[in-house]
């Protein structure tokens, strides 16, 4: 493999990074293939992230590029407002099918953070259309992480993502995380504290339930450290929602595509939304993409409210809104999961996955183990500062060969669903390793 010259890397202002201390040290890729990144020296990282939570069918997948390809050179742009691609359809319908029955029309944008603000649009519209205007507050759970746009930030449940924007956010009011001490080592879902659902209840009481537009969560909340809902838990916000005429949304723009063993975590946990943000394995990762799939009856509402007026009955979108290339490279996405048949496989590996995560317990730097299907979140013992031994372990894991997400001192583990059991127990190795060192 050519080594590549270290670029000037002055002008490029890093997302959530550290960008002092990546200039001193850099981590860097410069090839990917399967389930293994290459750095520019030639040395091998194998990926224990999928990417970003995106390559769900690894990394270099040549179907997704011929099909890149052959739309670039058909049709590489078209705007979607009054005009539209057939190729956007074709990819709806196609989406459509593997979406909770009922959940079946599709909003397209560009990121899990425009996805996440357009759900938040679409529950305005709808309940202004249905004669409840006044229905402006959303409901959030502590520790959840829904993007980094505008409603996103107000969504936010993690301090840092909030701290320097607050004079910005909306009406939003947040329930507690639903993790326990109780809950340490359990592995799936915890048989307890389900009543923490009940905040809701409380919040209704308090504010008004008549005043909540939507009630936003993460199925399992994957940014944090994945962090599994408890048995009964989410079957609760659902009989809450109903009951005082809220929506339920989701979002599954980590959990979708197969991550929990279902195409869908609404699915696995036999919970219906109203709405689903989805993003990130939509396109494999190839081009970015995200969309927001509702119920006709929603749709519906929307355009009534509209009349007959000559004008859109959403005034809402993207310039790459329902991207042509990006279309293609969703539909050979979703040719690959079928046909490799990726959620089923994830759901028979999850069990060899998940025996490695929890024969982590005993290592020093191990505080805590959670998982489902395939992702894990592996808690830390406490550094000197918060973030800190978070911030070494993981680039502790990159010299000995291995990328993975952190956020603080939690770990999110969360291999390709193409990983082989070989694959996952070079991972863990690489994990004891670092985990098991004296510091």
């Amino acid at each position: 493999m050519t080594v590549l010259a270290k670029p000037n890397m002055t002008n490029h202002w890093m997302p959530f990074t550290n960008n002092r201390m990546f200039r001193e040290e850099p981590q860097m890729f410069a090839k990917a293939k399967g389930v293994t990144y290459w750095t520019p020296e030639g040395r091998e990282i194998l990926d224990g992230a999928s990417g970003l939570f995106c390559c769900a069918a690894g990394h270099g997948r040549p179907e997704i590029a011929d099909a890149v390809h052959k739309q670039l050179s058909t049709l590489d742009y078209s705007p979607h407002f009054q005009r539209a691609a057939p190729v956007s359809f074709e990819f709806a319908e196609k989406l459509a099918g593997i979406l909770p029955d009922g959940i079946d029309r599709v909003f397209f944008a560009g990121s899990g953070s425009e996805a996440v603000d357009t759900a938040m649009k679409m529950c305005l519209a709808y309940h202004r259309a249905t004669g409840n205007a006044q229905r402006t507050r959303f409901v959030s759970r502590a520790w959840g992480y829904h993007g980094v746009n505008l409603g996103g930030t107000s969504l936010a449940g993690m301090v840092n993502n909030r701290r320097d924007f607050s004079g910005i956010t909306c009406d939003v009011v947040h329930m507690r995380h639903t993790w326990t001490e109780e809950q340490r080592f359990t592995r799936g879902q915890p048989e307890t504290d389900a009543d923490l659902a009940n905040d809701l209840e409380e919040i209704c009481k308090t504010y008004g339930g008549d005043t909540i537009a939507a009630v936003f969560v993460e199925p399992i909340a994957g940014s944090i450290g994945t962090i599994v809902p408890p048995k009964g838990y989410l079957e609760r916000l659902r009989a809450i929602c109903d009951k005082y005429g809220i929506l339920l949304v989701f979002d599954e723009v980590i959990t979708g595509f197969g991550r929990t063993g279902s195409a869908f975590a609404s699915q696995e946990f036999a919970v219906k939304p109203d709405l689903i943000t989805m993003a990130k394995a939509l396109t494999n990762g190839a081009i970015p993409m995200s969309a927001v799939a509702t119920s006709a009856e929603i749709q519906a509402a929307v355009f009534e409210a509209a009349g007959d007026a000559d004008r859109p009955e959403f005034f809402h979108g993207y310039t790459y809104s329902a991207h042509p290339v990006a279309c293609a490279a969703g539909i050979a996405a979703l040719d690959i999961y079928a046909s490799e048949g990726l959620f089923d496989r994830a759901k028979s590996l999850s069990a060899h996955f998940l025996d490695g995560v929890f024969g982590l317990r005993n290592l020093p730097h191990v505080s805590d183990l959670r998982g489902y299907g395939m992702m894990a979140g592996i808690q830390l013992t406490p550094g000197k500062a918060p973030g800190e031994k978070g911030s070494w372990v993981q680039r502790e894991l990159f010299k000995e060969g291995l990328h993975v997400k952190a956020t603080g001192d939690a770990l999110i583990f969360a291999p390709a669903l193409v990983s082989t059991e070989e694959n996952i127990n070079d991972m863990i190795a690489i994990l004891q390793k670092v985990l098991g060192t004296q510091i």
